[in-house]
């Protein structure tokens, strides 16, 4: 009888940690240095977008001519001057982008902007309704005329060739704003001085032509 030595069955290597640690942090550190290698290749392949030039605004502000705009100035009773001088000092330095211009005559009653100018005179005769719808060529506001209450003001917008020109119909002593065909949409140019005038010029009901309220 021959004894046969049994022998234990061999065991798996113990797993090395210290190689597997390094291998995780090869595999850690190679991933994102793949990732930025991949990025700088596809940068060098597609070039860069042009930058776009900055697009010139809307509206450039004119050249302001050096001159004195030229203005009327008739002589004003004592309450319209006083009703005058507080309009016009209650007016801004720029209306939008026109600057202010120095008017060839009463500053306490007129002002301009810009090049062409944009006038303001105060003072001004208050035009009257006509008395009938036939009445023509008296310088009467037709019956017919729709008036703009445009915040809070009523203005009569009598068109001409070169320019619109914007008086006030509800206020004690009459605006009026001069507005040269070269500004697209007069009525919102004259509207920029209502708050003005509403603060300024009290407003009156005696007289104001129906298509004021």
């Amino acid at each position: 009888m021959v004894d046969v030595e049994t022998r234990p069955e061999p065991q798996p290597a113990a797993p090395d940690r210290t190689a597997r640690t390094a291998a995780l942090w090869a595999t850690v550190v190679a991933i994102p240095v793949a990732v930025l290698a991949g990025f700088l290749i596809f940068s060098k392949i597609v070039p860069e977008s042009p930058v776009a030039a900055p697009a010139p605004s809307a509206t450039q502000p004119a050249v302001v001519p050096a001159e004195a705009v030229q203005m009327a100035a008739p002589k004003l009773a004592a309450r319209p001057a006083s009703v005058c001088l507080a309009v016009t000092s209650q007016l801004p330095l720029k209306i939008r982008d026109l600057a202010a211009r120095k008017v060839s005559a009463g500053p306490e009653q007129n002002a301009a902007f810009g090049e062409p100018p944009l006038t303001v005179a105060c003072g001004v005769t208050q035009p009257k309704t006509c008395a009938s719808l036939d009445q023509t060529g008296s310088g009467c506001v037709p019956m017919d005329t729709e008036l703009m209450t445009m915040n809070r003001v009523c203005w009569y917008a009598h068109e001409q060739a070169e320019a619109t020109t914007f008086t006030t119909m509800d206020r004690e002593v009459a605006v009026q704003v001069t507005v040269p065909k070269a500004y697209p949409q007069a009525a919102q140019w004259a509207n920029e001085f209502s708050d003005v005038v509403v603060k300024t010029d009290k407003s009156i009901t005696a007289g104001v032509p129906s298509g004021c309220v």
